[in-house]
């Protein structure tokens, strides 16, 4: 058995624990019933021997198990990581998603993707990331009476994400307490009008309308602002012809969206100028969680 869940973006500028979409960078997790217990990390993480001890995905996949069958039972599991820890591409929101169903798959209990988003509900209480990790593509998202109720965009080919990855990680808890305790009415209708319109936009595919509409006066320059870097890479992106440039989830990543035929030019730039950063083309996910067995 094998479930990918790919990377998100989150927030995409004013669109504040509300919007969020899905890029072709995967965690996979391959597993079966074994005699004995065991965990073997690839990729990201696999040099951090804590995460075989002290591993999310295998509590949330215990308790679901468990819930399900009324039983313990041994697996070996094998994880393939591509995303980043602690980066803003939602890491803990793939394990969340994979764990589910990978607890469900186990128990041979088949659900559907809206009940595995509302199980993953528990463990991260805003939809922006857990919900274009389950669906794919870009999605705008709420939650009522403990619900996510979201609405989805297929994104086409002929856009393609550069995302810049610093070397520094950044925690969503500490990145919270960054925020001001209160915001005025102004920016407040600031920041709701710029997300109807970047959900406008991206509907309508009027790429062009995204450098306005996903400007953002609630979350991004003060989390920017511990890594100051941040602000030249978003002041590049746009000269270099980005259409939108925003801070991903709570940082450090930046994600930038481009034209196909601009990608190779705009990511070389930043690469060039922040050779100490990871510079990635990635194409969009439009499918979201995949069980293959």
């Amino acid at each position: 058995m094998t479930i990918s869940v790919p990377a998100t973006s989150a927030n995409l500028g004013p669109g504040f624990d509300s919007l969020g979409l899905a890029v072709n960078l995967l965690n996979k997790v391959e597993f079966h019933q074994s005699k004995f217990f065991s965990v073997c990390i690839k990729g990201e993480g696999e040099n951090n021997p804590r995460l075989k001890g002290n591993n999310l995905f295998i509590s949330i996949f215990n308790d679901h198990y468990k819930r399900l069958t009324q039983k313990q039972q041994n697996f070996k599991f094998t994880f393939y990581n591509e995303i980043p820890m602690s980066r803003g591409l939602g890491s803990s929101s793939a394990v969340i998603v994979s764990a589910i169903a990978s607890a469900h798959e186990a128990a041979g209990i088949r659900v559907s993707k809206r009940r595995i988003l509302n199980h993953a509900l528990v463990y991260e209480s805003h939809p922006d990331n857990i919900t274009p990790a389950v669906m794919g593509g870009f999605n705008v998202a709420t939650v009522e009476k403990n619900k996510v109720f979201s609405q989805k965009k297929h994104l086409p080919d002929y856009i393609k994400a550069v995302v810049v990855i610093p070397d520094k990680q950044m925690s969503t808890s500490k990145a919270r307490t960054l925020l001001p305790k209160s915001y005025s009415k102004e920016n407040a209708v600031y920041n709701l009008s710029h997300t109807a319109l970047s959900v406008g936009a991206f509907f309508n595919e009027d790429w062009e309308m995204l450098k306005l509409a996903s400007q953002d006066r609630f979350h991004q320059k003060a989390r920017m602002k511990t890594l100051p870097e941040l602000f030249n890479v978003q002041k590049l992106a746009y000269e270099s012809g980005a259409l939108m440039s925003t801070l991903s989830g709570s940082g450090s990543t930046f994600f930038n969206m481009v034209y196909d035929e601009d990608a190779v030019a705009i990511s070389t730039k930043l690469t060039q100028k922040f050779p100490e950063f990871i510079v990635k083309v990635l194409d969009f996910d439009n499918a979201g969680l995949i069980i293959e067995k």
